[in-house]
């Protein structure tokens, strides 16, 4: 799809189009209102802005909208809409040794716990190994600290989303 493709699609397919990229029902409202972009550094700007005014609400609702590193029957079941993105992004788990596989769940379980909400990470171009010490690296954080990491985590892959919804 074009930047005008994308201007002209109907409120609510662009809301579909929207919430693929990023799970945040306000950041999607917010792009609507910000329709028409001139172009996609105009579009890349306008989802940044939005994403880092809105609340830490917001963020979880999107960080919602993720399977967990690794989780590829959740993947699978749950994500269907943006399944085929979110496969690509977590390329570097699929044939992963299962001992990998399992010290991620396991991270995953204590990260989730600690902080309240999954590990997200962008994970295009990552290895398991490499995402599993990511994982691991970010326990030590404070909440208040991990928030904003996993913030910047979920504006690089609404950004990677953008880019594949938009095609010249």
């Amino acid at each position: 799809m074009t930047i005008d493709q994308l201007n002209n699609l109907s409120s609510e397919e662009a809301r579909a189009e929207f919430l693929r990229c990023c799970g945040s029902v306000r950041w999607a409202t917010q792009m609507l209102d910000r329709r028409p972009f001139t172009g996609t550094p105009d579009l890349f700007a306008a989802a940044e802005d939005i994403w880092y005014s809105l609340s830490s609400f917001d963020w979880m609702e999107a960080f919602s909208h993720h399977p967990k590193i690794g989780d590829l029957d959740s993947l699978r079941a749950k994500f269907a809409g943006a399944k085929e993105w979110a496969a690509g992004e977590q390329a570097g788990v699929q044939g992963a040794p299962d001992e990998i596989l399992k010290e991620i769940a396991e991270g995953n379980q204590q990260y989730e716990k600690k902080f309240g909400f999954i590990f997200i990470v962008s994970a295009a171009g990552k290895n398991a190994t490499g995402m599993l010490d990511l994982l691991k690296e970010r326990l030590s954080n404070d909440v208040a600290t991990e928030l904003k990491i996993a913030a910047g985590e979920q504006n690089k892959i609404t950004r990677l989303r953008l880019q594949k919804l938009i095609q010249p």
